[in-house]
């Protein structure tokens, strides 16, 4: 098939070429010509803006959009919206809130135009592996491109879920879990660090993979990281987040379902990001009032106790 792909960011380059490679057309577009021509150095079609590039497309065109989240989609759909034609599709590969996305359905709807919502997972690994590929929209118009997904999912890999809204519904609570995986094993080697025994982190990470119930993808990337930095010396302890934990806790919240470990590994994201914790500090000095319990003052240095 030929498709248009419009940013060429860490994962839009690498699907262009997997899509390439598997004997797909691609004319691509991003705001750095440089991008533009490493895809092109690959086999592909390139062009200097969204319009040029949807007349390099036949009809029916089809346009995959891979740029952040929020006003840089909205603004690439709008400006599609204006470029296309009726039996054209756009497909999202981003990490689109579901609302915005069947927001966006109706808009394209209303010009006969296909939107289609594809949560996208497998980073950069997904190159050399594939990405798992949660489809939502109309099912004829998914099925219309589905070349495009069984060319970029391993086998079984991709599978068209539910009408608009559901593909990155459900890729926002696959994120969602993926944060409470995350602090699991996080949790768990900061227990082993900070143990009496001297363990090798590394060699406890290698042998989990074999055997072991907490065997996954995660671990063999914990395996991975240990291997190149034992002590993740190199590494702060900083960790941001993409938005969808966030929508997640937000729609369990909604549909009263309690999802106390994925709030809180969101939470614990947050923690993170602090130098000083106030909501700390507060509990010293109240601890301090009713107990008199000594505080450590900014010149002092923290003691573990």
């Amino acid at each position: 098939m030929q498709l248009g792909m419009i940013g060429l960011g860490r994962m839009g380059a690498n699907m262009t070429t997997r899509l390439l490679r598997g004997g797909h057309t691609l004319v691509v577009y991003d705001r750095s010509p440089e991008a533009v021509t490493r895809s092109e150095a690959d086999g592909a079609t390139g062009s200097t803006s969204l319009a040029d590039l949807v007349g390099k497309l036949k009809a029916p065109r089809t346009v995959w959009i891979m740029v952040p989240s929020g006003k840089p989609t909205d603004d690439t759909v709008a400006d599609l919206l204006g470029l296309l034609a009726p039996g054209d599709a756009i497909i999202d590969g981003g990490n689109s809130n579901y609302k915005d996305s069947q927001a966006r359905y109706a808009l394209a709807k209303a010009k006969d135009v296909a939107f289609i919502d594809a949560g996208t997972s497998g980073g950069v690994w997904g190159l050399a592996n594939g990405y798992c590929l949660m489809v939502g929209g109309d099912e004829a118009a998914v099925r219309r491109v589905e070349p495009i997904f069984t060319t970029l999912a391993p086998p079984n890999g991709y599978a068209y879920v539910g009408p608009s809204g559901a593909g990155h519904f459900s890729k926002m609570v696959h994120n969602g879990i993926e944060y409470g995986m995350l602090a699991a094993y996080g949790e768990g080697f900061e227990i082993l660090e900070k143990s009496p025994f001297t363990y090798d982190l590394h060699q406890l990470s290698e042998l989990w993979l074999h055997g072991s119930v907490v065997r996954s993808w995660l671990l063999e990337l914990a395996e991975l990281a240990f291997r190149e930095d034992p002590g993740l010396k190199d590494i702060r302890g900083y960790v941001d987040d993409s938005g969808e934990g966030r929508w997640t806790v937000q729609a369990a919240i909604d549909e009263s379902v309690p999802a106390p470990v994925i709030t809180m590994a969101l939470l614990s994201r947050f923690v993170s990001r602090q130098d000083e914790s106030f909501s700390a500090k507060v509990i010293a000095a109240l601890r301090n009032q009713f107990g008199g319990h000594a505080v450590k003052h900014e010149a002092e240095p923290a003691v573990n106790a």
